[in-house]
């Protein structure tokens, strides 16, 4: 999303604690219960290319897409860094996943298909009506192969209901910055929607210098049978729902919950 251009610099300092490696090895196995004979991977909103890489490393052709120019700068830049062979399993290119078509090799006129599209860290919930929840649903059709599955997850609608979002405080720093981010959400109950007000203030060690980003994050939380509908439309069904990382049943406290939905 171009809400993310401002601190792309940034953004792998402020999740430098998110379990990268943990939720790939995640995503392998999903992926060895659901689609054993995966070898393509198209990841919708890839960032950085966190996911990406480590997906690569478990032997899989990935290629990640991403609004973001400044995202994916710094992903290749990192993929510069691998080993030949590791980074001939990674591609990377620009687009909106509400309207891309990569096409395929064989034909200019046929999408590129994959056995699996990814869309992961609550990209799906940046979608904030039914019309580009909707394309980004097409999109993963157009690019899976019969048989294939579309993995995401989502803010879960009962536990955004149940334990509203608060005010939160992240700061963080390596050797050259420091980065506090304030996010105070609002609610909006009649629209499905958070509006995350972050307040960033990023400050250089050297000079003392500080700058400061003032963004607004519009997410939708989503309830399974909203979900079935619109992908019912498509012609495309839930297999599985469960809570991410740990894999148990959603609940009322249950923030964050993936799907896997086969064509």
């Amino acid at each position: 999303m171009a809400i993310f251009s401002n601190y792309a610099r940034y953004y792998d300092l402020m999740y430098q604690d998110k379990d990268y490696v943990g939720e790939a090895q995640f995503i392998h196995r999903l992926i060895q219960t659901h689609a054993p004979t995966t070898t393509t991977i198209l990841e919708l909103g890839c960032g950085t290319g966190n996911h990406a890489m480590l997906l690569a490393k478990e032997g899989y052709q990935v290629h990640g897409v991403d609004l973001s120019h400044e995202m994916l700068g710094y992903a290749n830049q990192r993929c510069d860094r691998l080993s030949p062979a590791l980074a001939t399993k990674l591609q990377f290119s620009q687009g909106d996943l509400r309207q891309v078509r990569l096409v395929g090799v064989a034909s200019q006129n046929e999408n590129r298909q994959f056995d699996v599209v990814l869309s992961l860290f609550h990209v799906i919930s940046y979608q904030t009506n039914n019309e580009d929840l909707l394309a980004a649903f097409e999109t993963a059709k157009a690019h899976l192969v019969p048989g294939g599955i579309l993995i995401f997850d989502v803010w879960y609608g009962p536990a955004v209901l149940s334990e509203p979002p608060t005010v939160r405080i992240k700061r963080l720093e390596d050797r050259s910055i420091q980065v506090t981010r304030i996010a105070e959400p609002v609610m909006e109950p009649n629209k499905n929607l958070v509006d995350v007000n972050y307040h960033i203030f990023i400050k250089d060690l050297v000079s003392n210098k500080i700058d400061e980003i003032k963004e607004v994050h519009t997410m939708r939380y989503l309830f399974r049978p909203e979900l079935e509908l619109l992908l019912d439309r498509l012609q495309m069904q839930i297999v599985e729902s469960r809570e991410w990382l740990t894999d148990r049943q959603p609940g009322l406290n249950t923030w964050g919950v993936y799907f896997i939905v086969r064509i």
